[in-house]
């Protein structure tokens, strides 16, 4: 197997987890870039990093570079994402990959043509326990699927300086938490939605702060999903058919289900270990890279980020630095 160079962009909070997952994986990690030098040495220093870079340019023109993990605000990820692409590097990117569509478009299409592969860091796509539970209803045993329920509610503190809460960093529940929940959503519905509501209340800096969104496609499937950021609410999902139902608790990185039958029976599926979520995104993208693959996993963070932006358009709701 290919040895693959990697390469940490913006060595954040989430980036000192993946630095670890890396070093599980592998042993050693060969770059990472920071707007500082000083800040990308302490990194370099703390998880025995090859090559450390004061700037993102620097770290991106080192040919050795093969793929680069970004941890940056997602405001930040088009530009990212794309300086990486024109470099000739593969991209594993945090959530949300962009902030809008038209985004997104133009980096699948450079990724194309470049033969490079782009993939978002959604942990729902890469954990165990869902292509098991994607088998149980493929196979017939809830029936005919009919309803998938969704809530994350996550209570931050008021404070409307938060980045959670500002425009200009493309805050608000949606793009922070809303993706986790509209990519489970997405994650068993058997086709893209063609039918989109929605209604919000926004938080005083004009971000959404809580919402609700129904969704529904072709095959009947519907979809509802309950975000807020201003309380508590529990990481549920919900995936009913007409022969009994699946619960998944904790849902970004859940290694337990339970499916509820008819009659009251139960039965729990286990599949992978929380602490390693990191470990299997990074195993899952080599193997896209070293077999051309992705293509699968890359369409269904598309057709989030369109209902995301399809949402985004009914409320209203424009960032400052959106074209």
């Amino acid at each position: 197997m290919k040895k693959l160079n990697w390469a940490i962009l913006g060595p954040g909070l989430i980036a000192t987890e993946f630095a670890q997952a890396l070093l599980n994986v592998h042993g050693e990690i060969y770059a990472v870039g920071s707007r500082t030098l000083e800040k990308a040495e302490a990194f370099a220093k703390k998880y025995q990093v090859q090559k450390a870079y004061g700037s993102y340019d620097e770290l991106l023109a080192d040919s050795n570079v093969d793929v680069v993990y970004i941890s940056t605000p997602h405001c930040n990820h088009y530009e990212y994402i794309m300086k990486s692409l024109h470099q000739n590097k593969h991209v594993l990117c945090e959530k949300a990959i962009t902030v809008s569509s038209s985004e997104l478009k133009e980096i699948t299409e450079l990724a194309a043509t470049k033969n490079l592969v782009v993939s978002e860091a959604m942990t729902i796509y890469h954990m165990p326990l869902y292509e098991k539970l994607k088998q149980v209803v493929q196979t017939g045993k809830l029936g005919t699927l009919k309803m998938v329920n969704v809530s994350f509610g996550s209570c931050k503190e008021y404070d409307v300086t938060n980045r959670f809460f500002s425009p200009d960093l493309a805050g608000g529940a949606l793009l922070d938490i809303g993706t986790y929940a509209l990519s489970f959503a997405r994650f068993f519905l058997s086709a893209q939605p063609h039918e989109v509501l929605t209604t919000v209340k926004k938080f005083e800096t004009g971000v959404d702060e809580q919402s609700g969104i129904i969704l529904k496609n072709d095959a009947d499937e519907m979809a509802v999903v309950t975000l807020t950021m201003r309380a508590k609410m529990p990481k549920r999902g919900v995936v009913a058919g007409d022969l009994g139902f699946i619960t998944v608790d904790n849902f970004p990185r859940a290694t337990r289900a339970m499916i509820t039958y008819l009659d009251g029976t139960t039965e729990v599926v286990e599949a992978g270990v929380e602490a390693k979520a990191l470990e299997y995104e990074i195993l899952d993208m080599e193997n896209y890279i070293l077999n051309n693959g992705g293509d699968d996993v890359l369409q269904l963070s598309v057709d989030v980020m369109d209902i995301m932006t399809d949402v985004r358009n009914q409320w209203g709701i424009k960032y400052p630095f959106e074209k």
